[in-house]
């Protein structure tokens, strides 16, 4: 109490208690278990939930649990970044994006610039817009031929997928075996 008879206003504490620390490690056991998280994501997660469950917890607490999270993740071999950015980089492919826009996006999830480039070092960019054109029946996929609208609204899909005009062009101008060869990677 002060001179005035009130109560001091209770200062949190800047250690989680144990129930914080245990929440937080069940949390990322839980989180991690479902899916794979980058070191960003985990922290992220683990810092917005504890927000919501904990009252009056203080922002050196938040800090706290998501390092505590990302510590618990790492000492299970739970989170691994190269990892991650290697499996949405196989995934990214496989679903027609450009490295470029995988490369964007891991940089978006939190990995950092430069694993990010060693992960899509070896992404074919022809590949994925052929991945792409076969998804969208574009290019060499396409059922009718093309009037200009078309064209452009097909050579701007590509381009918007982080694929250059060159490439763009290649797959666009491509006939059905070319595309299906490249993709099987067996000559017809």
């Amino acid at each position: 109490m002060d001179e005035g008879g009130q109560d001091d206003e209770a200062v949190p504490s800047p250690v989680p208690t144990p129930r914080m620390l245990s929440w937080a490690r069940n949390s990322a056991a839980y989180r991690l278990g479902k899916r794979m998280h980058t070191e960003k994501q985990l922290s992220d997660a683990i810092a917005r939930k504890a927000r919501e469950k904990f009252e009056g917890i203080s922002d050196e607490q938040v800090t706290a649990l998501s390092a505590f999270a990302v510590a618990f993740g790492y000492d299970n071999k739970a989170l691994d970044d190269v990892a991650y950015a290697d499996v949405a980089t196989r995934s990214g492919q496989q679903s027609g994006r450009s490295g470029r826009a995988i490369s964007q996006r891991l940089v978006v999830k939190g990995i950092d610039r430069e694993t990010a480039t060693a992960a899509v070092a070896d992404v074919d960019d022809l590949r994925a817009a052929i991945i792409l054109a076969r998804k969208r029946a574009f290019g060499p996929f396409r059922k009718e031929p093309p009037d200009e609208k078309r064209k452009m609204k097909e050579l701007s899909a590509f381009a918007r997928g982080g694929f250059g005009f060159e490439i763009g062009r290649r797959v666009y101008d491509m006939t059905r075996d070319e595309a299906e060869e490249i993709l099987t990677g067996e000559p017809s």
